[in-house]
């Protein structure tokens, strides 16, 4: 029977607490042959004024934070290339939830694995604000949501930084 996921997209922020999202969607593609993209958003910040200096300025912030992502997503695809799995990566400029959203929609993905923030007992509406919480609303393919282990350690692939 063949597998109802065959692309898988992981959003990630570039942080370790991805990590445990990654190697599940690595395991995941392994056992159904599926297509991994990951994916990074650089959030947008609306300027507060017009002036032309600070589009310039802004523009050229943007530009370094898209090559830096672009270059530790190229980190993390490694992993996947060397299982033989197919992996691509992208880096998009926006707001998150809604680029997340979009992706999974245009590309025609499966199946979305992300990281799920640690609810605090204390005040669980808070977790409903996250961004997992409203791509798992919006998008419209299935979401897998896996919690964060702080204490997980994966070895990397080149040296970079972890997922």
């Amino acid at each position: 029977m063949e597998s109802r996921f065959r692309h898988i997209l992981v959003p990630v922020d570039l942080s370790s607490k991805n990590i445990a999202a990654v190697e599940l969607a690595l395991e995941m593609a392994a056992g159904c042959g599926a297509r991994t993209t990951l994916f990074h958003v650089v959030e947008r910040i609306e300027p507060d004024n017009d002036d032309d200096a600070d589009d310039e300025e802004l523009r050229t912030f943007y530009e370094d934070l898209e090559k830096r992502a672009a270059h530790e997503l190229q980190d993390v695809a490694l992993r996947f290339s060397r299982a033989g799995l197919a992996v691509e990566s992208h880096v998009w400029i926006g707001k998150r939830v809604a680029e997340i959203v979009r992706f999974a929609a245009e590309q025609k993905v499966d199946l979305v694995v992300l990281t799920s923030p640690q609810v605090d007992a204390e005040r669980p509406a808070q977790s409903l604000a996250s961004a997992t919480f409203q791509v798992s609303v919006f998008c419209s393919c299935p979401v897998l949501m896996v919690k964060h282990t702080p204490d997980v350690s994966v070895p990397q692939a080149s040296g970079g930084p972890n997922p």
